[in-house]
């Protein structure tokens, strides 16, 4: 009998998922691992079926085939439903009845990235499950090596069908037949899922970076960029579309852009698709990340929704979703998730499906809806180099002195100081060896003052004085 034993670069085990650099710090070896280990999960929760897909990258092929052997090994029928979209593999977990799903994906990582994302029994797999992926790999604490099966399943079609089973754009009412929409799949894998789309859905579409390609030629496959929503903003201006959306590398992440070309970001997002599923869910625990504006929390109790801020993380918002019966939930990352009527994860896909028709239900355009929220002053996400073994101490710092001082703090994730200008956000990233800060005011000078708060506490814990030039938005 071979025995199984396999080390993984550590930097490769992370919070969500797998993820490394191709040739460098992830290799074939490692994928057969994952599912010789994986699997074995599987196998102890009495599992016997495993959906696997993968992205458009160039290394995505490979590793497929080493994880479905990996699994196979465990004696598991695999079933193989190809390149798509990470939120047509989670869908295919459901509508395949599998007990486990991988998706290898590099996401919206640079084209040398590649990884894997898991779920188990329908429940994100995370956090310490995944570093217990890596002690059974060292250990070789797996299922006795057995004779798997697989075979080729295609979700697409189903996939597509059950999203527009959901579409409610009054098409009666021709509204929805005059929407113009402008895709931009960044040639991801959700790439084919919106050509399918866009050919039964109502209206006009134009698909601009359409073709799947791992080299990502047009620009890099991350919407909640600016930079990489010009394309997409001219072809709106161009069209004199009602709107742009934008996907990320799998898919998973929504980015849009309204007809007068300004970018919605992702709380402003939430506040449109919040009110909307509040309307039959009257009441409803509406979740966000830490990072999100105040407006959209102030936003949701308007429209009757009983607001939460969560962590940050799709995982950990997932389990709170199930945790708390929310129809809904969202990061300023472009995760959106949607349980009224859907299954409960982050499906790009499917957001837009629900977007188009608010969009065609509506009066007006979306300009005016953006237009309409209050208006702030925020920075963008801002990144400090800090090291993975003092980040979160650093945080803990800054929390006693702001108890020190009586300062107003929200620390489900890090800390979230409210103040009369507003509020300023300083937490540890999951997943890179850096500090996040945020803040937002209602005037520049209040802004200034939150940004200087910040500076102090870092070079309180014996930080750098961060450079907040260029780093105010309105939004």
């Amino acid at each position: 009998m071979t025995v199984f034993h396999h080390s993984f670069d550590p930097t490769t085990l992370r919070e969500y998922d797998i993820r490394g650099i191709v040739g460098r710090t992830l290799h074939p070896e490692d994928a057969f691992a994952i599912g010789r280990c994986f699997g074995s999960f599987v196998v102890r929760a009495k599992g016997t079926k495993v959906a696997v897909g993968y992205d458009g990258r160039l290394s995505s092929p490979e590793l497929e085939a080493q994880l479905v052997a990996g699994l196979r090994a465990c004696g598991l029928e695999v079933l193989r439903i190809g390149c798509g979209p990470t939120p047509m593999l989670y869908f295919a977990s459901y509508a395949l009845e599998a007990d486990g799903a991988v998706m290898v994906t590099g996401s919206h990582n640079p084209p040398d990235y590649n990884g894997f994302k898991m779920m188990l029994s329908k429940k994100p797999f995370f956090g310490k499950q995944i570093q217990e992926i890596g002690r059974m790999a060292a250990e070789g604490d797996v299922v006795p090596s057995a004779v798997g099966t697989d075979r080729q399943v295609d979700v697409a079609d189903q996939y597509v069908a059950r999203m527009l089973q959901d579409w409610d754009g009054g098409e009666a009412s021709g509204k929805a037949g005059a929407l113009k929409v402008v895709w931009d799949p960044g040639n991801g894998s959700g790439a084919e899922i919106v050509k399918k789309l866009v050919a039964k859905l109502p209206g006009t579409h134009y698909v601009i970076n359409g073709t799947i390609d791992g080299t990502f030629p047009a620009h890099h496959p991350d919407p909640t960029v600016a930079k990489n929503l010009e394309e997409i903003i001219a072809e709106v201006a161009k069209q004199g579309a009602d709107l742009g959306i934008a996907f990320d590398g799998d898919g998973d992440r929504i980015g849009v852009v309204d007809d007068e070309g300004h970018i919605l970001f992702g709380d402003q997002l939430l506040v449109v698709l919040a009110r909307d599923v509040l309307k039959a869910k009257p009441g409803g625990t509406i979740i966000a990340d830490v990072k999100a504006s105040q407006v959209l929390f102030d936003e949701i109790a308007k429209a009757g929704g009983t607001p939460l801020m969560w962590k940050t993380g799709h995982s950990l918002i997932k389990a709170k979703m199930a945790e708390t019966g929310s129809p809904l939930a969202g990061e300023m990352s472009g995760h959106i998730f949607f349980a009224d009527k859907w299954y409960g994860f982050d499906d790009a896909p499917y957001s837009a499906v629900r977007l188009l028709g608010i969009v065609a239900r509506m009066g007006g355009k979306l300009s005016a809806v953006r237009a309409a929220l209050p208006q702030v002053i925020n920075t963008p996400e801002l990144r400090f180099d800090c090291a993975d073994t003092r980040k979160f101490q650093v945080v803990q710092e800054v929390k006693d002195r702001l108890a020190a001082e009586g300062a107003r703090v929200q620390d489900v994730d890090g800390v979230r100081v409210l103040t009369d200008d507003g509020w300023w956000l300083l937490r540890a990233s999951n997943t890179q060896a850096v500090l996040v800060a945020r803040a937002e005011a209602g005037s520049e000078s209040g802004l200034d003052r939150l940004k200087a708060q910040i500076a102090r506490q870092l070079e309180a814990s014996g930080l750098a004085a961060p450079d907040f030039s260029g780093a105010n938005a309105g939004h």
